[in-house]
């Protein structure tokens, strides 16, 4: 019989490498939880990993000009634009490649190893002596930032409780802004001539991640692995023992847990899932699911690279700021990209996902194709274009993040982690790569119509977009990850009545 796009409950292709069944009640268990501590050291534990890269992008175009000047690099415009390449190029292939074994050997593993990469690349970028080791430990950087999206993204959506998954994805998310503030504000005064020498302002710069890095590290020594995943590799008192653990923690300090019936599941275990039917899961069982997350994933890549990477040409060569202060007019546009979640980000547990996702991806287009057509005109200045581009951007931060919201719950826990980095990577090269570069062409042309044609294309995918969300998205908010996906492992599901 064919299957149906979208089954709930869509069969397994690799019956053959299940060993075992298992009977659990554990995700309903995880997602009934009241918010606690244990859930804010969760987030902040993984979801920093959005402020690194926030971090990274920022210091790499605010030091390009110190990497000009270096003594020891010198490097030429060309140069600077392959490093920028080498560090996404870095991230696409590192979440593809970690994110791949984070279905297969754990998120807990994964995360040590990514971020162990991103500092050791990081710090290693600061030190380098040549054009050469610095665009390979760019791409080392890149790599590692990219695994991290892949096994924390995965971690946190199978630890937070289903009724406030939208609001802590989106706000996690958002912090990519926060980085971008501190990378700013970091590059304003160690590229100060009058603070460092010269040769050593951008090298501070990177050190200024592996030290965040480090910190980090050591705050990820307790989070366990995730429940989910060790059910469905047939450990159970580990996974029972976790869930024990939070939910004693909670008891302890005064919290309330519902006693409400919870679903029990019914999985057969599995050490690994064959690429093939990651294939068929994606391609044929959740096409629809497939196209809605990679048009989301496409038209926010674009619209935000585009801008982000050329907002500091724009401000230079039509706005003639200096150079050294365009790092002042990153701070207010950081600052709507933050807002945009925290506010907006009930929104998406309380009104549903479909409602919010095309809302914001609508708006925020329709408000870029206004500026767009009051900066051909002239209207704007250097004030109102940089408030114009924080208010787009408060919609605009919390529609990207949702792109992310929507890959990584919309797919079965199997190969949740792999989903991710797929759409991730496919978005990042088609939007993230020649957003940039299209803009940069526009710009060189010194037209302002030619550039607002550019802000145009962005805002016909951000409508587009929306469109598509509108019309088949899933109604995920406050479901739990099992009910949105089914497992491909699963063999039954049934109410608890205790």
């Amino acid at each position: 019989m064919t299957e149906t796009a979208d089954s709930p409950n869509p069969p397994s292709l690799s019956q053959s490498t299940a060993t075992s069944l298992v009977d659990t009640d554990l995700p309903g268990r995880l997602d009934r939880l009241p918010w606690g501590r244990f859930h804010t050291l969760i987030v902040v534990a993984l979801g920093i990993t959005w402020l690194l890269d926030g971090l990274e992008v920022t210091l790499a175009g605010a030091v390009a000009g110190a990497l000009k000047s270096s003594p020891t690099l010198a490097l030429a415009n060309a140069q600077v634009g392959l490093a920028g390449s080498a560090y996404i190029a870095g991230a696409v292939l590192g979440a593809l490649g970690f994110g791949w074994l984070t279905d297969r050997l754990g998120r807990r593993r994964l995360f040590f190893i990514t971020l162990l990469l991103y500092v050791a690349a990081t710090a290693a970028t600061g030190l380098s002596w040549s054009f050469a080791s610095f665009v390979v430990f760019r791409f080392l950087t890149g790599a590692g930032i990219g695994g991290e999206y892949t096994a924390i993204n995965s971690t946190i959506q199978e630890f937070t409780p289903a009724r406030v998954r939208g609001w802590t994805d989106l706000v996690i998310n958002g912090t990519f802004w926060a980085g971008a503030a501190l990378g700013a504000a970091g590059s304003l005064v160690l590229l100060d001539p009058g603070v460092l020498p010269p040769d050593w302002g951008w090298r501070v710069c990177f050190f200024i991640g592996a030290a965040l890095g480090l910190g980090v590290l050591f705050m990820r020594m307790w989070v366990p692995e995730s429940p989910r995943w060790l059910i469905l590799r047939g450990r159970t008192r580990e996974a029972e023992a976790i869930v024990e653990g939070i939910e004693r923690s909670l008891r302890e300090r005064g919290q309330t847990i519902a006693d409400a019936p919870v679903s029990r599941l019914q999985l057969r275990t599995r050490h690994a899932t064959p690429l093939r039917e990651v294939w068929h899961t994606l391609v044929h069982t959740y096409r629809r699911r497939s196209l809605v997350g990679l048009t989301l994933m496409i038209a926010q890549a674009f619209c935000y690279n585009a801008i982000f990477f050329t907002y500091a040409l724009v401000l230079t060569d039509f706005y003639d700021v200096p150079a050294a202060n365009v790092g002042w007019y990153l701070l207010p546009f950081a600052a709507g990209n933050v807002l945009g979640p925290i506010v907006l980000g009930h929104g998406f547990d309380v009104f549903g996902r479909r409602v919010m996702i095309s809302a914001t991806y609508a708006i925020s287009g329709v408000l870029l194709a206004l500026s767009g057509w009051a900066f051909a005109q002239g209207w704007l200045s250097t004030v109102t274009q940089t408030l114009a581009w924080s208010v787009i951007f408060f919609f605009a931060s919390a529609a990207a993040s949702s792109a992310y919201l929507t890959v990584s719950e919309n797919f079965p826990l199997e190969i949740r982690a792999l989903a991710i980095a797929v759409f991730y990577a496919i978005g990042t090269l088609l939007g993230g790569v020649a957003g940039p570069a299209l803009f940069g062409w526009l710009i060189d042309t010194q037209r302002r119509a030619d550039v607002s044609i550019g802000y145009l294309i962005g805002a016909g995918l951000m409508v587009v977009a929306a469109a598509v969300a509108a019309r088949w998205g899933i109604a995920a908010e406050r479901r739990s990850l099992e009910s949105v996906a089914a497992p491909l492992s699963l063999r039954s599901t049934r109410r608890d009545s205790r």
